[in-house]
């Protein structure tokens, strides 16, 4: 697990290497990805489910 140190750390580097105007696009991009990732694997899951359920 990440400890509050290393988030400190890995938080510096990021303002070090994309500066601090960048940081706020790249969470929000990184956020809408993982938002669309678990919208496509919840519909995955629940075609699994369905599938399940006919068989049955």
């Amino acid at each position: 697990m990440i400890g509050p140190g290393s988030a400190v750390l890995i938080g510096a580097i990021a303002v070090i290497i994309f500066g601090p105007k960048k940081l706020p696009e790249l969470g929000k991009a990184v956020g809408s990805t993982l938002r669309e990732f678990k919208k496509s694997t919840q519909g995955l899951i629940e075609e699994e489910e369905e599938k399940k359920d006919r068989e049955k």
